[in-house]
């Protein structure tokens, strides 16, 4: 099977990637002015109709928290198991969900320690389910169980830091946010040197600049709003997890090219798929409990 191979009993195909810089194959430049646009104003309508969910989420925590990531985290895994299968779900796909899930689950109700073995000892028995379908990637996708399981795990062992957990948590989302937006205004006003021009050729160093620089905006309006003192720390942290977010875009990028695909789905208008939405925050996650981890406390209270 090849890039090109979809099955048809998985519903709609998933989109290809350009082999060139990935612009729009259009040569009028009002038709690709139209298009950005266009784009531009999904993005915006689908980020203002789906950011209420999660911070009502972490707002009301149990169980709305789990439930809700438990839900996103279905989702992609079902993306991720029909990207490495070239658009067909199949029996590893359903292996790949299973174990996600289960490993939510764990995280909700169980220990953190319990969770994280399930995540595990789930991306081995998803290996040896793709390796006995023989599937064309099999590490690539037991890598999935990780990408997704780990950040859940993570999220909802966050959650249960009090009584900074929810504040924590809501800080995260402002620095990603912050992060993704930056990037993309200043990226796409000042343009300039590609950052990985063959991973994702439309990102930029402004870009990245412009991320950073509003990352660590969201930290000092963190710091100002709960009254944290000094702020440095907190800016300087914020800042850092600019660049840890961008890694997750770039990582998830690297994936679709080693598939051939665009989008790792269809679903959210302008933006793709919950991959494509979420690829920052699932590196974020990761990194923050572990220096919450390291630190002994959150790191909102950090001195």
């Amino acid at each position: 099977m090849n890039s090109a191979a979809v099955s048809g009993a998985t519903g709609r195909p998933l989109a290809r990637a350009s082999l060139s810089s990935g612009e729009s194959g259009s040569l009028d430049p009002r038709t690709n002015a139209v298009g950005e646009n266009s784009s531009l104003s999904l993005r915006v309508l689908s980020a203002l109709l789906l950011a209420p969910l999660p911070v009502a989420a972490i707002w009301f925590g149990w169980p709305w928290l789990p439930l809700l990531t438990g839900s996103a985290a279905a989702v992609m895994a079902w993306e991720w198991g029909r990207l490495c299968r070239y658009g067909d779900f199949g029996e590893t796909g359903i292996v790949l969900v299973a174990v996600v899930l289960a490993a939510v689950a764990a995280a909700a109700l169980a220990s953190p320690e319990f969770a994280l073995g399930t995540v595990l000892l789930g991306a081995a028995v998803v290996l040896w389910a793709a390796r006995r379908k023989r599937d064309l990637a099999p590490r690539w996708t037991a890598f999935g169980a990780l990408w997704v399981a780990l950040p859940c795990v993570s999220l909802l062992w966050l959650a249960r830091d009090e009584p900074t957990g929810r504040a924590t948590l809501l800080w995260v989302l402002a620095v990603v946010w912050a992060t993704d937006i930056g990037a993309y205004a200043v990226g796409r006003s000042l343009g300039g040197p590609r950052l990985a021009p063959r991973l994702s050729p439309q990102k930029t160093w402004s870009g990245l600049a412009g991320g950073i620089a509003c990352a660590a905006l969201a930290g000092w309006v963190t710091a100002a709003w709960l009254d944290i003192s000094p702020v440095l720390p907190l800016v300087m942290v914020s800042a850092g997890l600019a660049i840890v977010e961008q890694f997750g875009d770039l990582a998830e990028s690297m994936a679709k090219r080693r598939f051939g695909v665009k989008d790792a789905s269809r679903l959210i208008p302008g933006h793709g798929g919950l991959l494509d939405r979420l690829d920052g925050l699932l590196a974020v996650i990761p990194v923050v409990a572990l220096l919450t981890l390291l630190g002994g406390h959150s790191v909102l209270v950090w001195p």
